[in-house]
């Protein structure tokens, strides 16, 4: 059997195409307002994605990882700190840490959900020596939350912030609540791929606190208060009216949209149960959003060229740990079970433009290959 068309593991240009018309109306209510930059758009989308949340504030800035940076700064994390996060993330995560001038502090995860192991934050937490511990980033990986009660139950009794960062997990929520919320500041992206994803780059900082919320403002801005008077060191991170507009577009569609990968995620659950795959596990309490659909076998790259020949992508996020990468390699830091997954893991299609029978054809795909080599 091959797959009906080439299956990719995301397509943003069928998220644009199902609200197009919505989307070209958008655009065009912003060229002719003659506002472009820190507008009404910006505003409104501010407002709607903190309600959206149930978060105080949000504060739109230029992409991912200004927002991840700007929310450290107004924290309070400073040049020559620690901040633990993990290693199976995106470049970005580190990136903006270091931005800060701070330094990454990576622990392990726990193997079924492959976000932060409590248990890992702690035991270095109370290790003896090192940087000075400042903050704590849990990345809610593949629109799966991190364990949120428990990280932030540790952060608080080490008297340090959480900032979450949520660039994968737009509307995931734990017990109920949506993650961004449980910290003392979050970090959005919008990056065209995400579940809530911009035409360009964008972010968000969102926060239930004022005072970090009017930092944010400042910082995205040279530290103006008033126009050309600074009152601290920032920089040019701004979430422009064009891009605010179509995502507060896009917003309207996000629960139905995380609903739709839901199902197919469901989907491949059922057609893949009878494989020797290691399928995505759902914690307690968990509501994950499948921002990616990840499977994990030791003879990956295998599966991955089978499914290839039947013009159906995959990708590896993320192929190396940070620690393994040649900008930030330390070879005394050993992460087992980051290690492994990151030798295992493979992302499916999954996004809202699939149909159940393209999951279906790459179930069948997988089949086919798991029952060659039993």
């Amino acid at each position: 059997m091959t797959a009906p068309r080439v299956l990719a593991t995301a397509d943003p240009h069928a998220a644009y195409q199902a609200a197009a018309g919505e989307i070209q109306a958008a655009i065009r209510r912003v060229l002719d307002s003659g506002h472009y930059i820190l507008g009404p758009e910006v505003e409104a989308f501010e407002r709607e994605f903190a309600g959206y949340l149930g978060a105080a504030h949000a504060v739109g800035v230029a992409n991912g990882t200004d927002a991840l940076e700007l929310a450290l700064r107004a924290v309070g994390v400073r040049p020559g700190d620690g901040v633990v996060t993990v290693a199976n993330t995106a470049t970005a995560t580190v990136a903006a840490i270091e931005l800060t001038g701070a330094e990454a502090v990576l622990v392990d995860i726990d193997r079924p959900t492959m976000t932060m192991d409590p248990a890992a934050l702690e035991r270095r937490l109370v290790a003896a020596g090192g940087l000075p511990i400042r903050a704590v980033v849990p990345v809610h990986l593949y629109g799966h939350p991190a364990d949120l009660p428990r990280i932030t139950e540790i952060a608080r009794r080490h008297g340090l912030a959480v900032v979450e960062d949520c660039a994968q997990a737009h509307g995931a929520a734990i017990q109920g609540r949506r993650v961004g919320t449980w910290g003392a500041a979050a970090a959005f992206s919008f990056y065209p791929t995400k579940n809530l994803g911009a035409v360009g780059d964008g972010g968000a900082v969102v926060s239930n606190d004022a005072r970090v919320a009017d930092q944010v403002r400042l910082l995205r801005q040279y530290g103006w208060r008033e126009r050309y008077v600074s009152d601290q060191p920032g920089k040019n991170s701004r979430l422009d009216e064009l891009q605010a507009a179509i995502l507060r577009v896009k917003l309207v569609h996000l629960d139905a949209d995380n609903r739709k990968r839901q199902a197919l995620a469901e989907q491949y659950r059922r057609g893949l149960a009878g494989t020797k795959l290691a399928l995505p596990a759902i914690a307690p309490g968990c509501e994950p959003v499948w921002h990616q659909f990840v499977v994990r076998t030791p003879e990956r790259d295998a599966l991955r060229a089978h499914l290839a020949a039947a013009d159906i992508q995959t990708a590896v996020l993320y192929p190396e740990p940070i620690h393994h990468q040649p900008a930030y390699r330390n070879d005394r830091l050993h992460l087992p079970v980051t290690e492994l997954a990151c030798r295992e893991l493979l992302c499916l299609p999954l996004h809202p433009g699939l149909e159940m029978a393209d999951v279906e054809a790459v179930c069948a795909r997988i089949a086919e290959w798991d029952a060659a080599r039993r």
